[in-house]
């Protein structure tokens, strides 16, 4: 598939305190994953900065407003929003590029530009909450994709499918209630945040979740991929698909304990291909993936390389 790649380099100046796990590194590990022959072919696009009418399809003005003052607080000494999540003075700017490069991937497919996009940035952002940023993330990227294509190209049924190894309880908030959204999440249980168990369903049967216990092995991460997310998916017929491409299920991530390799992240990429291909006919007019977690640097680069090359190949 012809393929873009949206970034920018104010994502590598969010920086939380050393020793934090969502660290500069992470973005630039994804980089040169992607950098040599092999991805020749991709479409590097700069992300612009997202709209306040765009980030507001999922988030209150209140959290927008707080964000902001927050990002001008960090200005002068980084601060913390929760135990987990951190501002530094470049924060601001790289929440507002990650959430752009998702509208702007929105933009490039639904225009006939590409037929998939990937969107390498941080911070990441599904467990970003329509009214409080956690779990490393401010605004909610793949979230604002999927609201922001209904809004801006009438898309009428998108879904989200979500492979980190932690819930996005974020998106799951935001798509909770309206049948025309769908979610789907195969992450470690019980594990961060809490969420997740196999019978939150959403308010209309619009949220799937596969939870997997701590220290599943791949054949059974696979089957429940394959029997409990790709018919859901297929049968809410989605006329676009968006990733949330987490990689710290991989067996070498240090903060989770599944055991999956860069490969079957290029599996589940087929996979969720051909499904999309499947759900209506002429099947979905385009895929964006944003970046989510992954925190061994080997890892993330392998497993986003094998991701993105999986978008290529299709």
């Amino acid at each position: 598939m012809r393929t873009a790649l949206f970034t920018h380099p104010a994502c590598l100046d969010h920086r939380p305190p050393v020793g934090h796990p969502e660290r500069p590194e992470r973005l630039q590990a994804v980089l040169d994953g992607l950098s040599g022959a092999r991805f020749a072919s991709l479409d590097r696009r700069e992300a612009p900065r997202a709209t306040v009418d765009a980030i507001a399809l999922v988030h209150s003005i209140e959290l927008i407003d707080a964000i902001a003052e927050a990002g001008r607080e960090a200005a002068f000494a980084t601060i913390k929003l929760d135990p987990d999540t951190y501002m530094s003075a470049g924060s601001l700017e790289a929440a507002w590029r990650a959430a752009g490069a998702a509208t702007a991937a929105i933009d490039c497919v639904l225009s006939g530009e590409a037929d998939a996009a990937f969107c390498a940035v941080r911070p990441p952002g599904h467990h970003s909450e329509p009214e409080a940023p956690m779990g490393f993330c401010l605004f909610n990227n793949a979230a604002i994709a999927a609201l922001y294509a209904r809004k801006a190209y009438g898309v009428k049924r998108p879904a989200i499918v979500d492979f980190d190894v932690h819930h996005g309880n974020g998106t799951q908030a935001a798509f909770w209630s309206d049948p025309s959204l769908f979610y789907a999440s195969i992450h470690q249980f019980p594990f961060y945040p809490g969420t997740g168990s196999a019978n939150e369903h959403g308010g209309t049967g619009n949220i799937v979740n596969a939870p997997m216990r701590s220290g599943a092995d791949v054949q059974s991460w696979r089957d429940a991929f394959t029997q409990t997310i790709l018919p859901k998916l297929t049968a809410f017929a989605p006329d676009l698909l968006i990733i949330s491409a987490g990689f710290d299920a991989h067996r070498s991530d240090p903060l989770a304990s599944l055991n999956l390799e860069a490969e079957d992240f290029a599996w589940a990429t087929h996979e969720l291909i051909r499904a999309g291909k499947a759900g209506q006919p002429g099947g979905v007019r385009g895929i964006v993936s944003c970046l989510e977690g992954g925190y061994d640097l080997d890892a993330l680069r392998d497993s986003a390389a094998a991701h993105v090359g999986a978008l290529l190949d299709a």
